[in-house]
């Protein structure tokens, strides 16, 4: 009978964790709406959608979680906490140019806990995949801004790229349990290289290389996602 109901409990976590990536990738899909005229509007809006992801979804599997040793069941969360991580710092980075840490993230999932019971907080693994997927966005969002004409924004983007590959390089390889880690990092050093052949063309060639921009690019997958459910 335990066994039914761990089971049960189980689903319903998936089912969160898919809600939560749902909703986290229509923020990621907001941000990337940012412009030169309106930074402020996006960023407001992106940021309450991040809130009502907390809010409705995040909370939901906390409350699944509550009372039950939570890391048995952190694969069956993982990729949803790994999407609002990558939400949660491109918020960050796009508002501030910096990083959101871990110890800032877990805070915010503090707030959603009975104070009673051992809080549900994020790993440094689903931590560290989050920032890895987070660079794929940063690639993207440099692209569209070098397309635009915002070549310090992409500049800027390109050394904090450069600079979170680097650091990482440095900590994967010692880490317990990082296969998905190091297969990600591939991905990661794609982006970074992709980011500085963008940048260093377009101040090699200058504007006549920006029309070709993103010609190879798939469209980006969330083109006409609605809004956050509420």
């Amino acid at each position: 009978m335990a066994f039914y109901g761990f089971n049960d409990k189980r689903e319903r976590v998936v089912k969160a964790s898919r809600d939560i990536t749902m909703n986290s990738k229509k923020v990621i899909f907001q941000v990337h709406r940012i412009g030169k005229h309106n930074k402020e509007q996006v960023l407001e809006k992106a940021d309450k959608d991040l809130q009502a992801v907390r809010d409705q979804h995040v909370s939901r599997l906390v409350k699944e979680l509550n009372g039950t040793d939570f890391w048995k069941l952190r694969r069956a969360y993982s990729p949803g906490v790994q999407e609002y991580v990558e939400a949660a710092t491109f918020c960050k980075f796009c508002r501030s140019g910096t990083l959101l840490n871990l110890d800032e993230i877990n805070t915010t999932f503090l707030q959603l806990s009975d104070p009673s019971i051992e809080p549900l907080q994020i790993n440094i693994l689903d931590y560290l995949l989050g920032l890895a997927d987070l660079t794929g966005e940063l690639m993207r969002l440099a692209i569209s801004r070098i397309s635009d004409g915002e070549l310090d924004f992409a500049d800027k983007i390109c050394r904090f790229v450069r600079d979170l590959h680097r650091e990482l390089t440095i900590l994967v390889p010692d880490m317990d349990e990082s296969h998905d880690m190091k297969t990600k990092m591939d991905t990661m050093l794609q982006s970074v290289m992709k980011i500085e052949n963008a940048c260093f063309s377009v101040h090699v060639r200058g504007s006549e290389y920006i029309p070709l921009l993103g010609s190879d690019d798939p469209s980006y997958p969330l083109i006409g996602v609605p809004d956050v459910e509420l």
